[in-house]
């Protein structure tokens, strides 16, 4: 999953190697114009496209000139009427989209891609070789922009139909609404009114007759009266036909009659077809939006003017693409209603550093230069670094993605099999990259994917399929790599895609060995017959004393059994397989995958590898992940939408296969990345459930080191938030956490009995939610420690505040947390609220002798203390044997550890203080440690003088010669 050794992409054939997808392609208003517009109308137009790299046309309001058709009231108020309907529908957002801000809006967005203009030879030109290597000729022609696309061509004649082409996902959709709207608000003043029509709306409708005025009429009830008008409107009137792959349309005077007349009823298609011959209004302007393989459908001699959608060709419209989809403020997001929320200076730190990827980093530019892939980045960077709406996953931004690209998308719309092109892509991409993951590659040859696409492909009609393909969909996975190295190879665009399109080949069941392959077909066959024949052999068997019958009868009944039981079989092996892949030890320096992806896509440091691993290993985390992903219930309804469904049979038996093998293997100890990954496995499947069946046996959560941000707070949340089982203990030590996150983590801290929180720079607002913490009727929390948090006096006071009213914690630590002489004093007046508490070490904390003896009364005094630790404090050599005899004369009492030594002997807690020691050593102050360390070596000589025990000098110097390693470290590291 990491971009890093891939270079930029070399172009395909014609209509290959191109994109343009802004993520909105596929939304739900763009397949069914004709649905009706019920409601009130808004009083006014909604804001104007805030426009970048052009328009369709100058601004301004709609035109009034000289010679209008519509000049009546009438009729003026029904173009109105139509504006406003137009530019209600086709401003709403699909769900995907609102995600980015409750302000987000498409209109304040949009980047125009780049069209090429390019010529009927160069677009029906047969390949010389159907291979996915060959270049696309060089364009001749400039670019064009969306004002332009009617101008009149290089000899001057006037266009009147134009065709603009794309590969699935290319944003032809985006384009016709940035057009339409353009018309809306008053920037296409050539155009005095505009009509569009979905083809897929129109197919629907079969071959039943309809005119063309009834057409227009159904669709647009504003536009009845003046339907009269449109014979005389000329070329002021714009169709626009998006989607005519979806149309079979035959130019064959034998197929499809004349006819001129707008009121003869005739099938959908004919209409079509007679608009595009100009033989129905000749003058009228027309627009055609389709895939490269629908083409032809239009004969060449019908068109003025080719235009291929060729995406975002340069850095520039990326960065201006992700400036303003990043920029957005969010909706508020937060797990268990916390509001964690994303800064605009977060914003602008994101937005800067992808921009310097981008210029840096090939292949993500080379991803980027499709407008869908840069909807992708965007969805998967907001999803790792702003507030996550509920419920949303990983795997559910991809299966989006796909939704919003091949939503309703058939692979050819003549053929009768109506095959789902997303499935037909599950079958063939998802064939490869499951190849791929389980081989370890991500660079595959042309025989590679040549075997995949090829594979059953045996009748004509199944060529003709693959060639469709081929021509529309195959660029929207792969890429050419052109990686010194790897040259002649073919790599996914995205990375991550490789995994998701091999767990999606795993999850529909498309992978299957021929012994399933011909079981499955004998078991089909024996269960039709299989009932009938039953009933007549237990009759024949009856009737005559026939051993065998029984025999036969049992075998019958055996096949399915035994196919079940291989299929069973394949689906444990492929458990197998996904559970090892999330585990592998050699994985086990790798960053967590969030933190993966994020270094991906923003360019920081990358994962970290094994010192021993292949430097060409590849990694694939993901794959599991998304896995788990989609047999979650979302994402298998989102699937069956796009044609590929996932039966609940097969989704249960799987997750069961994959319990079966986490289970055994999921009780070993993990490193805390690879545990995070394994939680973040039960997040993208979203089953509670099978979650707390196979984390019951969970009881140390060991995060320390991982960098907790508010995503990995809510998976970490959301998967053991609901669990009813304790855990030992939560270490969260060196998380980067704030106090949003320690609130997102509530239901899970409540749960621990130990919680470690040291080294997360927690300030006094942190301390106000762990008060709340030690106040909740359901803590569980014996031991706590702060250590090395700037929490200061006025955090103290509100610890305070929760050890008041808390009954389970006993072991508190505050080492270095700023507290002061206050912050001690503070304690010493307050400690007695408290009477559970056993152990409590405030060492390091800068107090003076006053404070230092205050607390140690007070703790002398305590029913339940037993220990408290007050070395590495401002304390006098006076002040230090205060408290040691304090300690002393306090039998049964509190003991106090001030040093190293008690008395002439090494105190039992030396070890304790100087692991603490070397534990932080590059994190204290080093002068003050040093200091420090030479007062307490200094107590050691003094007491190896003063004792005449060779045991306990022996014991004495091995303590010294600790201390004196630790002193040598701090001088090696300061010189």
């Amino acid at each position: 999953m990491r971009w890093g050794r891939r270079l930029p992409r070399v172009t395909w054939g014609p209509g290959l190697g191109r994109g343009l997808q802004s993520a909105d392609e596929r939304i739900p208003f763009l397949i069914h114009w004709s649905w009706p517009l019920k409601g009130g109308l808004p009083r006014g137009l909604p804001r104007a496209f805030v426009r970048h790299r052009g328009s369709s046309a100058g601004s301004g309001p709609p035109s009034r000139r000289h010679g209008s058709l519509f000049q009546g009231l009438s009729a003026s108020e029904a173009v109105q009427h139509h504006r406003q309907n137009l530019a209600e529908w086709f401003t709403r957002l699909p769900r995907e989209e609102r995600q980015f801000g409750p302000t987000f809006a498409l209109d304040t967005v949009h980047v125009d891609p780049v069209i090429r203009e390019s010529t009927p030879d160069e677009l029906l030109r047969p390949s010389a070789q159907l291979t996915l290597g060959h270049q696309h000729p060089l364009a001749g022609l400039p670019p064009l922009a969306l004002s332009q696309l009617f101008d009149p061509d290089a000899c001057g004649r006037r266009v009147q139909t134009v065709v603009l082409y794309g590969t699935v996902g290319t944003g032809k959709s985006t384009l016709v609404r940035k057009m339409v709207l353009d018309w809306c608000y008053g920037r296409l003043p050539a155009f005095e009114l505009l009509i569009p029509f979905s083809c897929e709306d129109l197919s629907s409708l079969g071959p039943a007759p309809a005119s063309l005025c009834q057409l227009v009429a159904q669709r647009y009830t504003p536009l009845k009266e003046i339907l009269p008008l449109m014979a005389a409107a000329g070329s002021r009137l714009l169709f626009v036909l998006h989607g005519l792959e979806h149309l079979n349309l035959d130019f064959r005077l034998a197929g499809t009659g004349l006819c001129s007349d707008p009121k003869e009823p005739k099938a959908p298609a004919a209409i079509m077809v007679n608009l595009l011959r100009k033989y129905m209004l000749p003058e009228a302007s027309i627009l055609v939006t389709t895939r490269p393989s629908a083409i032809g459908r239009i004969p060449s001699k019908y068109v003025g003017r080719y235009g291929e959608i060729c995406g975002f060709s340069d850095t520039n419209l990326q960065k201006l693409y992700f400036q303003l989809r990043l920029n957005q403020p969010d909706c508020g997001y937060g797990a268990g209603g916390a509001g964690i929320s994303i800064t605009p200076a977060q914003r602008d730190n994101l937005v800067e550093m992808l921009s310097r990827n981008l210029e840096g980093h090939h292949q993500i530019a080379a991803a980027c230069f499709l407008p869908s892939y840069c909807w992708l980045v965007c969805a998967t960077l907001h999803f790792l670094h702003a507030p996550t709406p509920p419920g949303q996953t990983l795997t559910s931004i991809y299966t989006s993605f796909l939704r919003l690209n091949f939503n309703g998308e058939m692979l050819d719309s003549t053929d009768p099999s109506k095959l789902s092109l997303m499935a037909y892509a599950a079958r063939t991409m998802g064939k490869l990259a499951y190849e791929g993951v389980s081989s370890r590659k991500t660079y595959f040859s042309e025989e590679d994917v040549r075997s995949c696409l090829e594979a059953g492909v045996k009748t004509e009609e199944e060529f003709q399929l693959l060639h469709v393909f081929r021509r529309d969909a195959l660029t929207f996975f792969l890429a050419p790599c052109v990686e010194p190295g790897h040259r002649g190879t073919f790599v996914f665009i995205v990375p991550a895609m490789q995994e998701y399109l091999a767990a999606l080949y795993i999850v529909l069941g498309l992978r299957k060995t021929t012994l399933q392959q011909v079981g499955k077909e004998v078991a089909e066959l024996v269960g039709r017959v299989g009932e009938d024949v039953s009933l007549v052999l237990g009759i024949v068997a009856k009737l005559l004393p026939l051993r065998a019958l029984p025999l036969l009868l049992n075998l019958l009944k055996v096949v399915p059994r035994v196919f079940g039981r291989v299929v069973g079989k394949s689906r444990e092996a492929v458990a197998q397989a996904m559970v090892l892949e999330m585990f592998r030890e050699e994985d086990y320096y790798n960053d967590d995958v969030l933190d993966q992806m994020g270094a991906s896509i923003l360019g920081v440091e990358g994962p970290r590898r094994h010192p021993d691993e292949p430097p060409d290993d590849e990694v694939f985390e993901l794959f599991p992940m998304f896995m788990g992903g989609l047999l979650s219930a979302h994402n298998r309804a989102v699937l069956a939408q796009l044609g590929c469904p996932i039966k609940t049979l097969d989704a249960v038996e799987n997750a069961q296969a994959i319990k079966k093998k986490l289970g055994k293997l999921g009780r070993q100890v993990l490193p805390p990345s690879e545990l995070l990954d394994h939680l973040f496995f039960h997040y993208e499947f979203q089953n509670q459930r099978f979650s707390a069946e196979v984390l019951s046996s969970l009881r140390q959560l060991n995060l320390a080191g991982v960098r907790m941000t508010p995503l990995k707070c809510t998976v970490v949340a959301a998967v053991l938030g609901s669990g009813r089982h304790s855990l030992d203990e939560v270490n969260l030590a060196s998380c980067q956490l704030d106090p949003a996150g320690l609130r997102t983590l509530m239901p899970v801290l409540l749960r621990a009995r130990k919680l470690g929180l040291q080294l997360n720079s927690l300030g006094p607002e942190a301390c106000g939610v762990l008060r709340d913490l030690l106040l909740h009727d359901q803590c569980q929390i014996t031991t706590l420690r702060l250590s090395n948090n700037p929490l200061t006096v006025a955090g103290a006071a509100l610890l305070v505040e929760g050890l008041a009213g808390n009954s389970s914690l006993t072991h508190l630590s505050l080492l270095h947390t700023g507290l002061g002489d206050e912050g001690l004093k503070l304690l010493a007046a307050q400690l007695d609220r408290n009477q559970q508490l056993q152990e409590l070490n405030v060492a390091y904390n800068g107090a003076g002798d006053a404070a230092a003896l205050a607390l140690a009364t007070a703790a002398r005094d305590h029913p339940s203390l037993e220990l408290l630790h007050l070395y590495f404090n401002e304390l006098s050599s006076e002040g230090r044997q205060t408290l040691r005899d304090l300690g002393d004369a306090a039998k049964g009492r509190a003991r106090v550890v001030v040093s190293l030594t008690e008395g002439t002997a090494v105190s039992e807690y030396w070890s304790v203080i100087l692991s603490e020691v070397q534990r932080n050593l590059n994190s204290w102050d080093r002068g003050r440690v040093r200091r420090h360390l030479e007062l307490l070596l200094r107590d050691l000589e003094d007491s190896r003088g003063a004792t005449l025990n060779p045991w306990r000098k022996a014991q004495l110097l091995r303590v010294e010669g600790e201390v004196r390693a630790l002193l040598e470290q701090l001088g090696g590291a300061g010189s």
